[in-house]
């Protein structure tokens, strides 16, 4: 059975290609997240698909600092050296913690180790880049209200087979703190997203009573990244909260074909457990913010010299 917030794909029964209808508005508006089938055709699919298992084997570990991406948890510090912290306008590859041994050895082939590849991909990869900067793309953010959506963080996420790390309850806006929050994530299954390798899990609705209350910062002192409180606004502009917080949080599992783009609203709890089976769950996300709203120079991703990435052209 289809999870709720499913809907087909927009097409151009509205104003402009990929406007969402009104009855995908309201779900996305309802639930803080909206599933869409074939959102990208299979022959489109097949080729990120394919121009990420070439990235993934043809890169040179020469140099490279094998960076590995953690989230936290367990007491681990957060991914934050300068290899991750000036990723913003390049493409480079963090490698999965359980890719090494306790001695610290790579012991997964190249092209089975790498947990993402980020952060510049719709700038400086073309086949992504004709994926992502595009007025289907563009029609969306009209319907969700933007006025100048701005394009960062693009990125492959691997979640590599027996490997592929667990995410915990996260909120995209803590990651990407506008004043006031404005992000939505944009993610595109490259392969079948199951229960089995990964896929994600969403608290529906808790984008209206789950505030962003921590921001994901570079340290003062330019060592590395950490979580600070948010001084700023908590939700979007003119935003409906609800008054009542729910304490335990249910998560609905999002199983999705290749092709699915699902939308996320960036005060919207979602996770992904660990992929403990023996296929990948490869997929694409970007993030649009709003480009007049704050975006200081706190925030661990900053923009290149040409600014972020306009997605109305």
């Amino acid at each position: 059975m289809a999870p709720s917030g499913t809907l087909t794909p927009p097409g151009q029964r509205q104003g402009h290609v990929g406007e969402l209808t009104s009855e995908q508005l309201q779900s996305y508006n309802d639930d803080g997240y909206l599933i869409i089938p074939n959102a990208l055709d299979a022959s489109t699919t097949a080729l990120l698909l394919q121009e990420t298992n070439r990235m993934l084997s043809s890169f040179s570990r020469k140099d490279h600092p094998m960076t590995k991406f953690s989230t936290g948890e367990h007491n681990k510090a957060h991914v934050g050296d300068d290899y991750f912290l000036t990723s913003g306008d390049k493409i480079r590859f963090f490698f999965e913690e359980d890719a090494f041994d306790s001695k610290g050895t790579l012991v997964k082939p190249q092209h089975r180790a790498i947990n993402k590849i980020g952060h510049y991909l719709h700038a400086l990869n073309p086949a992504f880049r004709e994926s992502t900067l595009t007025s289907f793309n563009a029609g969306i953010a009209r319907s969700l209200g933007f006025r100048d959506p701005r394009v960062l963080q693009s990125m492959v996420i691997c979640k590599q087979p027996e490997i592929g790390g667990r995410v915990p309850p996260h909120q995209d806006s803590t990651f990407l703190y506008t004043n006031p929050p404005s992000a939505v994530g944009f993610w595109i299954a490259l392969e079948d997203a199951t229960a089995e390798n990964g896929c994600l899990s969403f608290a529906k609705g808790s984008h209206r009573r789950s505030p962003v209350k921590s921001r994901f910062v570079r340290k003062q002192d330019g060592d590395g990244t950490e979580f600070v409180d948010v001084e700023g606004a908590t939700f979007p502009r003119d935003f409906l909260v609800e008054e009542k917080a729910q304490k335990d949080e249910v998560y609905t599992m999002g199983e999705v074909k290749a092709g699915t783009l699902v939308l996320i609203h960036g005060n919207l709890l979602h996770k992904s457990e660990k992929n403990l089976s023996d296929k990948s769950r490869f997929i694409y996300t970007f993030h649009a913010i709003e480009g007049d709203n704050e975006y200081d120079e706190r925030n661990w991703l900053q923009p290149p010299e040409i600014g972020f990435s306009k997605l109305y052209q």
